[in-house]
């Protein structure tokens, strides 16, 4: 539990007057307790060394690792997750410093789910709010935001070797080139379901709550007065790890009637509702 007497950034200052900020991918990486607080509630174990400054977690099954290492430079991998599939597949994916945790969140929140049956569609819910798309005859697929600025594409370098995804924030630096905001990195051999749970974070315009300029890019945004303050934030955030934590519950429980050979179980509903979007800031 974090000392409200020891000044740290941990601790969660109520006096803070939050503002609807919007687009949410220039709004800034966000409090990483939105996520690092979620997989611990799903039972998540950590395995941070205390003495460097680094979060890292393990699923119960060890199949997954997310690594939340802080590296302010533009190309550096702030987050980094791996995974490993049942049938050996193993693949990665990492994100920049300022990647929106609550964009991220849409992956790591997948994680704790059960995979669909089928994979929702990527493409098609970027070109429903207005992403151009193109397709060129290699195969190389990118969709960019109507504000020019946030793009995803997936590419491969030369013909017949493996795909990658990307998707960026960048901003021209007035000699002809770019100057990235965040950057994020998926693998090809992730799971389906788990990169259009990214993607779809992408499509959406649901303002999130930050602090007066704690943003990386002031006047790429709008921020206003208004929305849910501190308490709120709060009581939202424990919601939803009160959501995680009993579906994960219920997920153990299905196991062990599985493993008994019990009748099979339902699906495990969603881990965490998508409504409430909180900063992860909490007392």
């Amino acid at each position: 539990m974090n000392d409200p007497y020891l000044p740290t950034r941990a601790n969660s200052p109520h006096d803070i007057i939050w503002f609807e900020t919007q687009p949410r991918h220039l709004a800034g990486r966000g409090d990483p307790r939105h996520i690092t607080q979620a997989l611990r509630a799903a039972g998540w174990a950590n395995r941070s060394d205390p003495d460097f400054p680094h979060v890292l977690l393990a699923s119960p099954d060890y199949r997954h690792t997310v690594v939340m290492e802080p590296d302010p430079e533009p190309y550096g991998a702030w987050w980094r997750i791996r995974g490993q599939e049942e049938d050996g597949r193993r693949w990665y994916t990492e994100f920049g410093a300022h990647t929106p945790v609550e964009i991220l969140a849409h992956l790591t929140d997948a994680l704790l789910e059960p995979a669909p049956e089928q994979a929702p569609p990527i493409w098609s819910p970027l070109s429903a709010v207005g992403w151009s798309y193109e397709r060129d005859d290699r195969g190389n697929e990118i969709a960019r935001h109507p504000d020019g600025i946030l793009s995803l594409e997936r590419w491969a370098v030369e013909p017949g070797e493996t795909f990658h995804w990307r998707a960026q924030a960048a901003v021209p630096n007035g000699g002809g080139g770019f100057r990235r905001i965040w950057h994020a990195y998926l693998d090809d051999q992730m799971p389906p379901h788990l990169i259009a749970a990214f993607t779809s974070a992408l499509a959406s315009d649901e303002p999130v709550q930050r602090g007066m300029y704690d943003v990386p890019h002031t006047h790429l945004v709008a921020q206003e007065q208004r929305g849910p303050q501190g308490e709120q934030l709060a009581t939202a955030h424990e919601a939803r790890l009160k959501a995680i934590r009993a579906a994960a519950r219920k997920a153990r429980r299905n196991a062990a009637l599985t493993t008994r050979g019990g009748p099979r179980p339902a699906a495990v509903p969603s881990a965490a509702p998508r409504a409430a979007s909180p900063t992860g800031r909490i007392r």
